[in-house]
């Protein structure tokens, strides 16, 4: 699996949750975990969440640290089981390098009431895709927010955060892979 934080400012509109973005965009080819930074900001047309869409509710940060997921497996239960591993992944290393205190609901992280994450995970024509965005600002969201800034991590180290938690996603996922290749059947 494959990882890279792009170092250029992207907006996330919703249209980067589509198969092979990273092949398309940044040539990266195969299973990959990507992360960027940039506002999000995603029109009820681009949506995957119907309830979301359904409700009305605008998904919108003036600033994130976004990550899009691409597994080559057409499997909808293991992506959530995935996107919850991430979630419970950021969380995990928040606590640590921050001492806050989080509260994981589903895929969505809070403080209290305030959210710090968005999240989805769907399936494409050849793929499995998540999308993960933490907040880094807190300002004008459509619902209380909390920004890692708040939390205790600095803004100006969002790639760091970015790398720590897609080297923990990818060895969490290759020690998996290696979990089912030391155990022997049972009868």
């Amino acid at each position: 699996m494959i990882r890279k934080f792009v170092q250029e400012i992207t907006h996330y509109d919703g249209t980067q949750l589509s198969s092979l973005w990273a092949f398309r965009n940044l040539g990266i080819q195969g299973d990959s975990i990507i992360s960027f930074r940039g506002s999000c900001n995603v029109s009820l047309s681009h949506m995957v969440d119907l309830a979301d869409v359904r409700a009305g509710e605008d998904i919108y940060s003036e600033d994130m640290l976004h990550f899009i997921i691409e597994h080559f497996d057409m499997d909808l239960e293991k992506t959530i089981t995935r996107q919850r591993l991430l979630i419970s992944i950021i969380k995990e290393i928040l606590e640590e390098k921050t001492s806050c205190h989080l509260k994981r609901r589903g895929d969505d992280l809070y403080q209290g009431n305030r959210k710090l994450s968005v999240s989805i995970a769907t399936l494409s024509p050849v793929s499995s895709m998540i999308h993960t965005g933490i907040n880094i600002s807190s300002r004008n969201t459509p619902v209380p927010t909390v920004s890692i800034s708040e939390l205790g991590w600095p803004e100006e180290r969002s790639s760091e955060l970015a790398e720590l938690i897609s080297k923990r996603y990818i060895d969490e996922i290759n020690s998996i892979k290696m979990a089912r290749c030391k155990v022997r059947g049972v009868d």
